[in-house]
């Protein structure tokens, strides 16, 4: 059986009746925005669209100024391509979080994965002060909602239908990656609020329909919140370390249910012949990663997509950002049959690729979760984030986090029927993380660290 919940599918049986009960106040989130959508229309329409947009979803992405053209100020600028930014420079804002850094995202350009061709194109607003850059926000000109990991395609259907154009759209946020962390790259409140403002006013004057900024740490929340953003949430699991000493003390605070049943699990794997490597760093080598590209490519194709990035993608990562990739290797009778590649954080494991030659059982919530969170317990990291959904992961011990994305609407007539729709979803959000805490597989809540 399989139940909608805020514009995705989520599948049975855990929480099946509690979902099934959530599903009722959020049923068609396509319908009941569209039938809002409808009632602001029809409410205004003897005033006329207030600044709605005009083009057609072919606009150009030269209607944004050119690389190094002042635009809102005498201290801002888009540049298109982050390899022209001094990468030290923009990395003292990001700080060690990984997957913001310059080599990253360079990667990600570079290696063309995401580029105008492929429905990213970059346009990067940087604020500088006395010659620095002071700060900066990752943006994309969008023509879709793929490889976002926040849905609005229901949003860009609504609009659809009442003769607006959605897309294209601008986009705070790091490309196929839904990891929390900074968006509004800068050290002060003031410039990150500055950011929000200056990300407004380039929509609007482009006569863009929306911006959005996707997994906002809490302190670009506040900054987004106070340049008049509306949010949205939803839901990770993480996993927090209490400071276990090992994996059989983290196992043994769990009820004797789960912890019965991830130890079956286990036993599967290793009866099956396998066994793990971890590798980091030098230690990967072409041929590890080459087979991990297999691995991940397989995982698309098995579900008829194309997997969004290129083997060119984690060569450039190998060359450049080889002291922040965990590779889990698993092996049976020495050969190898699937690959998790994680990126490892200042205080955090990121779970990020997966993929499998061969089924067997137990094998993915092994190579991806368990492998992980002892690799955390043995290195001392705070925190594993093993990505987007997956109510599978609570029964690992992985508790729910609410996550935000926020969304400016050009059009104030729209805007007002999305916040609509939001504070309902909202609510319906907040219910289901109270029902997930109480599944916790814990014996008793313990305080996140």
């Amino acid at each position: 059986m399989r139940i909608a919940f805020t514009n995705r599918w989520v599948a049975g049986p855990q929480c099946l009746t509690v979902v099934h009960t959530l599903s009722a106040t959020t049923a068609q989130p396509h319908s009941r925005l569209l039938a809002l959508l409808h009632h602001y229309r029809a409410s205004n329409a003897t005033t006329g669209p207030q600044s709605g947009p005009t083009g057609t979803s072919t606009v150009s992405i030269q209607h944004l100024p050119k690389p190094g053209t002042p635009i809102l100020s005498e201290t801002f600028s888009i540049s298109r391509k982050l390899a022209d930014i001094d990468a030290t420079q923009w990395n003292r804002l990001v700080g060690r979080h990984p997957l913001v850094r310059h080599e990253f995202l360079v990667a990600l350009d570079e290696t063309g994965c995401a580029v105008a061709k492929t429905g990213w194109a970059p346009h990067y607003l940087l604020l500088h002060r006395d010659g620095q850059l002071a700060a900066a926000m990752p943006l994309y000109l969008k023509s879709h909602s793929r490889g976002e990991y926040v849905f609005d395609s229901g949003w860009a259907r609504a609009f659809m239908q009442h003769g607006l154009e959605y897309y294209p759209k601008l986009l705070d946020a790091i490309p196929f990656t839904p990891v929390p962390g900074p968006r509004l790259l800068a050290r002060t409140h003031e410039d990150r609020v500055k950011l929000a403002r200056h990300a407004i006013e380039l929509t609007d004057q482009n006569q863009l329909s929306s911006l959005h900024i996707l997994f906002p740490t809490d302190e670009d929340c506040a900054a987004l919140r106070e340049a008049g953003f509306m949010f949205r949430e939803n839901v990770q699991f993480h996993w927090h370390n209490q400071g276990y000493a090992d994996l059989d003390e983290y196992l043994s605070g769990m009820n004797q249910q789960k912890r019965k049943k991830l130890r079956q699990d286990q036993k599967k794997v290793q009866r099956a012949g396998v066994t793990f490597r971890w590798l980091q760093g030098d230690e990967i080598d072409a041929t590890a990663l080459a087979f991990f590209y297999e691995c991940y490519c397989r995982t698309y194709y098995e579900h008829g997509n194309a997997p969004y990035l290129n083997m060119e993608f984690f060569n450039c990562l190998r060359q450049t950002m080889t002291d922040t990739m965990v590779l889990v290797v698993a092996e049976q009778k020495e050969e190898p049959v699937a690959c998790a590649l994680n990126l490892r954080g200042a205080d955090r494991l990121y779970g990020r690729y997966w993929g499998c030659t061969r089924f067997i059982s137990g094998l993915h919530f092994e190579t991806c979760y368990m492998q992980a969170i002892e690799f955390c317990i043995r290195h001392g990291l705070a925190a594993f984030e093993g990505g987007a959904q997956g109510e599978h992961k609570l029964s690992r011990g992985m508790l729910p986090v609410k996550t935000y994305s926020a969304h400016w609407i050009r059009d104030k007539r729209y805007a007002q029927a999305i916040a609509d729709f939001l504070e309902q979803e909202t609510s319906a959000v907040d219910n289901y993380v109270e029902v997930l805490e109480e599944h916790s597989p814990f014996k008793a809540m313990r305080p996140e660290s």
